[in-house]
């Protein structure tokens, strides 16, 4: 029997087959955690990490709030760091709830998927 766990990284890795980063379109990772997420833009072809945001240190509210929050933190310092467009990677994760969050409060700051 293949556990919650087995399952979502085997879906990784299906995602992560047609989705790469490059110089030019970076690779946006979402991990999430029982308590905090965590966003990285990534460039595969150097294996770098260009931009890091995460819910660290914020002050009480919901997760989705986090979530939202963190989406508009890192779509601030990608533009600062000069990215515009980017390809979502959503982990392994279903596109609902706070990896949802993320995505829209990213694409509200300024960034195109």
């Amino acid at each position: 029997m293949i556990t919650k766990i087995e399952r979502r990284i085997k879906i990784k890795y299906r995602v992560r087959n047609k989705v790469s980063g490059t110089a030019a379109r970076p690779r946006m990772s979402v991990f999430r955690s029982n308590k905090q997420i965590y966003v990285q833009i990534i460039n595969d072809e150097e294996a770098k990490t260009l931009v890091a945001a995460s819910s660290l240190g914020f002050e009480k509210c919901s997760k989705c709030e986090q979530a939202a929050k963190v989406g508009e933190l890192v779509a601030k310092k990608a533009i600062e760091a000069g990215i515009t467009s980017v390809v979502f990677d959503r982990n392994g994760y279903l596109y609902h709830g706070r990896v949802k969050e993320v995505a829209e409060a990213a694409r509200k700051a300024g960034l195109k998927f």
